[in-house]
């Protein structure tokens, strides 16, 4: 693993990353705040508005998704920092006003839990104000099967590109939202992808793991499955590489092994990509092609009708590859062929196709600018509080995250990702910021929809998604309450509607070893007693009991090894502190 970088701050680098693209691409253009890029508006013309196709997410995966935007593919990639989900406030100004939504949009995102809930939160938010969208997940991974993905499902990795192209291509035809959806979705549900790789990958800014930890492959060892934020897979094995492609080729096409059999592959028509993580040589990459494709005919008498080999979703420089199979099928919309798609022209970097004369000598310099205002947040609800009692809890409940950091970062580098204390701690610092310089008003609500866009923007990944869609539900909750002061039993009301809108954007309840094991029973505890001490006391023994707790979602299902044992859930302990904080206890 080489932890040698040119640029090692990865807030820079990702942002210049992003700014490179309009320097090699002039029909694109760039917005800093919310990390999109976007095409530039065109001249009005005679032609009826297309469907814009909208993707992201976290960085270190280019050219996905940014480098994929142009014409005959996105219309918009919204990034996040390195392998973290961009914030939902990112992804609907992106959805909502970098996009031309005449006709609709369509917002692809990879099955990774922070993704889905930031790009739900924006979806939902974008269909309030009136813009006609679908969300299409892609999971098309096989390298951690039915059993150990449980409630969480396959991956997304480089399949998605596909789904990119094909629906991306679609619209620049002209094709209703509804056609570009399902076709969307068809692909998706016809594709199957797997990866190997010999190494993990560094992060630029993040310090070297140990040498004889578990990160670092031993010599000729090769990781199978490996995902594109350094999950394990199916496991380790010391193998050349055509056994290598064997192993690979079953998992994706072994109809007997009904614990990875999602698509049967058995179209006339297959398409083969290989897949460079981003450290493969252009040479290898090619041999590898070879082997891939050889093996193919030979044992399956699968003979491709396109065979796609480059760089087109990474792991930062990963030392590996990932093979990708789309079975064929009819799209029944009496137009295109997936295939007529997938040959169409795409005027983006990141797909091998090279920006047109015309476009260059354009030099077009428009830009959308401005944003979609979010209506009704300042609106008194005709609730009451005390907003000098609320501002020193929830003071104290902030402060309390803050202090706690080191132990939760400690808790999520044995069972995550390392990131959770630093983001908790970057959202409780902006909203103790935000009350600081405006004071909390006695109206709660309106306290509330001031404090929602500083947790948006300044907490990404997971943790900042739940938060997002909790405290957005939140604020509905009160708006829908009768006028009056606020009670410990009526802020039970409110949390306990909160709780259930949560649950339709994920499926974590408690017992999976998430937040939510903390959070449903201080809620509990204050609809059944309206005790705020009694309901912080319960929230702690929820995450107590995450101790040992066999991980149901997020990221620690695939870290495996033995530290669930050792420690609760990051996100558990880092809200129970903030509850005790809330309530007073020492």
């Amino acid at each position: 693993m080489s932890a040698k970088h040119f640029i090692n701050d990865p807030t820079h680098l990702v942002t210049s990353a992003l700014h490179s693209l309009t320097i090699t691409n002039p029909s694109l253009a760039f917005d800093p705040a919310n990390k999109i890029i976007y095409r530039r508006p065109e001249p009005q013309t005679s032609t009826p508005a297309r469907v814009s196709v909208v993707s992201g997410g976290g960085a270190g995966h280019e050219p996905s998704f940014a480098a994929m935007v142009g014409r005959g593919m996105l219309s918009a990639a919204v990034s996040g920092t390195i392998f973290a989900s961009p914030s939902s406030e990112q992804i609907r100004a992106g959805v909502q006003s970098r996009v031309d939504t005449t006709a609709g949009v369509l917002v692809t995102v990879m099955n990774y839990t922070g993704d889905v809930l930031n790009f739900g939160v924006a979806v939902e938010k974008a269909r309030a104000a009136g813009v006609d969208v679908e969300m299409v997940v892609v999971g098309d991974d096989v390298g951690v099967g039915r059993e150990k993905a449980g409630k969480v499902g396959r991956r997304g990795i480089a399949g998605t590109v596909l789904v990119h192209k094909i629906s991306g291509a679609l619209a620049a035809r002209g094709a209703s939202l509804a056609d570009v959806a399902k076709v969307a979705r068809l692909t998706a549900a016809n594709l199957v992808s797997v990866g190997a790789s010999l190494e993990h990958v560094h992060v630029p800014g993040r310090a070297a793991p140990d040498a004889a930890s578990d990160e670092v492959l031993k010599v000729g060892e090769v990781e199978l499955g490996m995902g594109i934020h350094n999950e394990p897979g199916s496991g380790r094995a010391k193998v050349e590489l055509p056994e290598m492609v064997k192993r690979m080729l079953a998992q994706l096409l072994d109809q007997e092994d009904k614990d990875r059999a999602f698509v049967k592959v058995d179209s006339n028509e297959v398409v083969l990509m290989i897949n460079n993580l981003g450290g493969v040589s252009v040479l290898e990459l090619a041999g590898i092609t070879a082997e891939v494709a050889g093996q193919l005919e030979k044992t399956y008498g699968i003979r491709p009708v396109r065979v796609i080999s480059g760089t087109f979703m990474t792991s930062l420089n990963g030392l590996g590859f990932s093979i990708t199979l789309l079975n064929v099928v009819n799209t029944d919309i009496g137009g295109p062929g997936m295939i007529e798609l997938l040959d169409d022209p795409a005027e983006v970097t990141g797909w091998s196709a090279p920006i047109s004369k015309e476009t260059w000598e354009a030099k077009n310099t428009a830009e959308r600018t401005g944003d979609a205002e979010t209506s009704g947040s300042a609106e008194a609800s005709g609730l009451t509080w005390d907003a000098g009692v609320a501002t020193a809890a929830l003071t104290e409940g902030l402060r309390r995250v803050i202090a706690a950091e080191p132990e939760i970062t400690k808790y999520d580098t044995i069972v995550g990702d390392g990131d959770c204390g630093t983001g908790l701690k970057r959202g409780a610092e902006a909203v103790l910021k935000q009350i600081s310089q405006t004071p909390l008003t006695q109206d709660p609500a309106v306290s509330l929809a001031s404090i929602i866009p500083v947790v948006e923007m300044t907490m990404d990944g997971t943790s900042g998604a739940l938060f997002s869609i909790f405290l957005n539900a939140l604020l509905h909750s009160l708006r829908s309450l009768p006028s009056g002061p606020m009670t410990p039993k009526s802020w039970g009301t409110a949390l306990a509607r909160s709780v259930e809108a949560l649950g339709k954007y994920t499926p974590a309840r408690p017992g999976d070893r998430t937040l939510v094991d903390a959070l449903a029973p201080f809620v509990d505890g204050l609809v059944e007693g309206g005790d705020l001490a009694e309901a912080a006391r319960k929230a702690r023994a929820g995450a107590e009991g995450t101790k040992g707790m066999l991980p149901g979602l997020g990221r620690s299902v695939y870290v495996g090894g033995e530290g669930y044992t050792k420690v609760p859930d990051p996100g558990a302990w880092g809200l129970a502190v903030f509850f005790e904080g809330l309530a007073g206890k020492e």
